[in-house]
């Protein structure tokens, strides 16, 4: 006999409390997440258009989540990883200009695993905040490598981030991402890690080495969109070569957890933060990366952990990004002992077979559209969409019939619930609207061109704040903004990452405060490199651009305690334009 929806209650809050008859201590975890890779990019979820063996594997010889719900962009799932909280409440509302901040009064994963004496690391694209207390290293992890923007202009030996220092990569970013993954869990094998691998494909820029492009280059698909006409061919095959890569990077952190021996008590989990990036087969699903209906928030869930998740269990309940951090708590044995309540529920009693399924339950998924929130809704059996349509999942997954009329007491109750959790979410979305951008936490402070804001005719390199430079900068009454809030007064070294092309020398520029003393510096240096190539993109106009930059120092500059407006602008122009700018750093001397 099935228990009774009470009993399942009781079973798994006493799963919130510890995972019961899990004798295995301590385990390692290995969490991957891919971006912008959709519920139909494996070949485990039937795409015959290619081969994911080594992320298939983990479903084979452990778990799978058939309905794991994420956000429908990049940072509110890393926020709702993190914290086993809705996004919103996290301070997180997009994906740049300071949208992606994950406040600083948040507990993370990594902070309880990191208490309960594991070794944290993260290797790749972070997105949840750039300058302290914003960066990784602050938020629990002792090792960090990658990029802390949205995405990355160029994957192949771009500049990176390795705990706080600009350093250059060593090939194609998601290699290099793994290898040092596996560095990591190397030189912890004999203590309990917690390894977080956030890779940054298949997100465009859509580039990918030949030996995985090569297969795909010709490739006749078998797969295509539910609305076929819409579908870029180009940009399909790039994503399914990128995947493959990511596969083979999957195959190689396996390798080493079993060379070394860990394979037995080491949770690996494998997930999306989104939707896929083009319109490509999904499984028939409504909707991709920005919306969200299922195509946009449904993502592949795997995980395996020999010591005691039974291999090929197979879970059709609901569950999403905000159960992770009380799941991962629990199978390991630790108390969080988190400050704030959590919407995420702990799985490990349903994974590990000790309560033979959840009750029914409401995820809710939010964004805001035009400036103001909209709510979709889902249980085990319906998504009531954005428009307060209804749809019988388990019949009808691509969404075509709204079924409100058939099933009006559900539509109805439904409704209130979304109602209600979009008023909670819009006052939070106006609570952290408006957040300067810290100077001063620790002693270093990169303030990038993507946090800045442009005024006159300078513009940014691509549409997408992400990775840009300001250029175009042509007139004296030109500047560049960036609200800070200045953490400790003190005098700051002032430089500007920048470039320079021959004509513009003897350009000077200031750095300042309303009621400080500028900091001036003349361009004395022609610094104009070639941008970086693109053979390696796969398809046609692409929008991105990257180039090396050098600093120009600007001094010393005096900046009070409190909230201030930092402007970048020219006193003096000896060419047609003064120059491109891609940071201003500040590093504190007193």
């Amino acid at each position: 006999m099935k228990p009774t929806r009470i009993s399942h209650w009781i079973a798994l809050c006493a799963c919130i409390l510890t995972v019961h008859g899990v004798t295995a201590g301590n385990p390692n975890v290995v969490v991957i997440l891919s971006d912008d890779q959709g519920w139909g990019d494996l070949s485990h979820n039937g795409n015959t258009n290619l081969s994911t063996p080594n992320i298939d594997s983990l479903a084979d010889q452990g778990a799978v989540l058939n309905q794991f719900f994420v956000c429908q962009v990049c940072a509110p799932t890393r926020a709702e990883f993190l914290t086993g909280r809705y996004h919103p409440r996290t301070g997180v509302s997009g994906v740049s200009t300071g949208q992606e901040r994950l406040n600083p009064d948040e507990t993370t994963i990594a902070d309880i695993f990191k208490r309960a004496g594991y070794a944290t690391g993260a290797f790749g694209k972070w997105h949840n905040g750039t300058q302290p207390p914003y960066h990784p290293n602050y938020r629990g992890f002792d090792e960090y490598y990658g990029f802390t923007s949205g995405h990355w202009g160029h994957y192949f030996s771009p500049p990176l981030d390795h705990n706080g220092r600009t350093v250059r990569g060593n090939g194609f970013v998601v290699d290099d991402f793994t290898d040092h993954a596996i560095r990591f869990i190397e030189q912890n094998r004999d203590r309990p890690f917690f390894c977080y691998i956030p890779y940054n494909t298949p997100h465009s820029p859509m580039m990918v080495a030949d030996e995985f492009y090569g297969k795909f280059a010709e490739k006749r698909l078998e797969m295509f969109h539910r609305d076929a006409e819409r579908e870029d061919l180009s940009w399909t095959r790039a994503a399914l070569a990128m995947c493959e890569n990511i596969d083979w990077n999957v195959g190689r952190v396996l390798a080493k957890l079993e060379q070394l021996g860990l394979a037995e008590n080491t949770i690996v989990i494998y997930f999306s933060d989104n939707g896929p990036n083009s319109y490509r087969w999904n499984g028939g699903f409504k909707g991709r990366k920005g919306a969200i209906d299922e195509g946009g928030v449904r993502s592949p869930f795997l995980i395996r952990w020999p010591a005691a998740i039974p291999a090929g269990s197979r879970f059709d309940d609901i569950a999403g990004a905000i159960d992770l951090l009380p799941t991962l708590a629990g199978m390991a044995g630790i108390k969080a002992g988190l400050d704030k309540p959590l919407d995420g529920i702990n799985l490990s009693g349903l994974l590990t077979g000790k309560i033979e399924n959840l009750p029914d339950r409401t995820l809710f998924s939010v964004k805001l559209e035009r400036g103001e929130p909209v709510v979709s809704a889902r249980t085990l059996r319906f998504r009531l969409d954005q428009d307060e349509g209804l749809f019988d999942m388990s019949s009808d997954p691509g969404q075509h019939t709204d079924v409100a009329a058939r099933f009006p007491e559900i539509a109805a109750r439904l409704r209130a619930e979304a109602r209600l959790h979009k008023g909670v979410m819009a006052s939070l979305f106006k609570q952290y609207a408006e957040r300067p951008f810290t100077v001063g936490f620790d002693k270093s402070t990169t303030l990038p061109a993507r946090d800045g804001v442009p005024h006159g005719s300078i513009q940014r390199s691509v549409s997408s704040p992400n990775n840009s430079f300001f250029r175009n900068w042509t007139r004296t009454d030109d500047s560049i903004t960036w609200d800070i809030e200045v953490v400790q007064a003190g005098n700051y070294r002032a430089s500007v990452q920048y470039t320079c092309a021959s004509g513009n020398e003897g350009a000077m520029v200031r750095l300042s405060i309303a009621g400080g003393n500028p900091a001036l510096a003349t361009v004395t240096d022609i610094w104009d490199p070639p941008l970086y190539d693109k053979s390696m993109e796969r398809v046609a106009e692409s929008h991105y651009f990257m180039k090396d930059f050098k600093p120009l120092g600007m001094g010393t500059i005096s900046l009070p305690k409190g909230p201030a407006v930092l402007r970048l602008d020219a006193v003096k122009m000896t060419g047609p334009q003064v120059i491109d700018v891609y940071a201003v750093q500040l590093e504190r001397v007193d």
